[in-house]
């Protein structure tokens, strides 16, 4: 594979798979997997960076997985969906409303039952308001809760009754979840309440042999993130190995929460931020 010299930059931690150059090895191969919020935002960019849920169903689509993709914009579905058959994966796609309660355990027994069985979940669905606590009204702060946790109980609920034994769930949170520098508290309190539901799933999961896990991306090269910096433009000024991190780096993470190389590893934080939770910065 050709990859110009200037983009593997060891000092940066930028590798090939960071870029998502890097082939599959067949790590999901004849996995049925559910990923809800496999669209991407569209922001007022010609080449917007790829967005966490596009980068797991591309990655998980190489690896050999057979995918529901699911998004609350049929247009960004849509898009996820046709580049996974460019590269000869096999996807289809659907359109849902997270924070319609009843439409969810509906939904993940139609995937299950088109994609031939369930055996992997990935919640990367969330939202964020942005508005400080002076700002805050019960409107918002539960719109922001059903869809950034009660979406995620439901989901793993229906699903937790369909898979069988080896199955996983992967629920993604953030550093958010850590830290309280957003001035975000919405956001940042259903991110910790999502690190605590998936110990809770975890724990329901374990007689019948299913894990479940959640990843914290930090500060993210997202079109997510992207917005984030216009609202904030010194947000990622010291963000670890001088970049922010990509939505490849998350798809790994969860690639390998799903596979079998984690099969003892259950309940867990998985934090994709370079260090920056623990002081980690890059020096001025």
């Amino acid at each position: 594979m050709n990859i110009p010299s200037y983009e593997l930059d060891p000092g940066r931690q930028l590798t090939a798979s960071a870029l998502g150059l890097s082939p599959g090895r067949g790590r999901l191969q004849g996995r049925r997997i559910l990923v809800v919020g496999a669209g991407q935002r569209v922001i007022p960019e010609e080449a917007p960076p790829v967005g966490n849920g596009r980068a797991i169903s591309l990655l998980f689509a190489r690896e050999g997985a057979s995918l529901a993709c699911v998004d609350l914009s049929a247009d960004a579905v849509e898009q996820t969906v046709a580049q996974v058959g460019r590269e000869g994966g096999q996807a289809f796609a659907e359109v849902a409303d997270v924070a319609q309660a009843d439409a969810i355990a509906p939904l993940v027994e139609r995937c299950a039952e088109r994609l031939g069985g369930l055996d992997g979940l990935v919640l990367n669905v969330g939202i964020s308001k942005g508005l400080p606590l002076p700002g805050q009204n019960a409107r918002d702060w539960d719109q922001e809760y059903a869809v950034n946790v009660r979406s995620h109980m439901l989901f793993s609920q229906a699903a937790l009754r369909l898979m069988p034994a080896g199955s996983t769930i992967v629920l993604m949170s953030s550093l958010a979840s850590l830290r309280s520098t957003g001035r975000n508290p919405a956001y940042e309190s259903s991110k910790a309440a999502q690190v605590s539901l998936a110990r809770s799933i975890a724990a329901a999961g374990e007689a019948l042999g299913i894990r479940c896990n959640s990843v914290l991306p930090g500060l993210m090269d997202t079109p997510m993130g992207r917005d984030a910096s216009r609202r904030r433009p010194g947000r990622a000024a010291a963000v670890p190995f001088g970049r922010q991190g990509t939505g490849w780096e998350v798809a790994y993470a969860c690639l390998f929460l799903t596979s079998d190389e984690s099969s003892y590893v259950n309940a867990h934080a998985l934090q994709v931020d370079g260090g920056l939770a623990y002081g980690i910065v890059r020096a001025a």
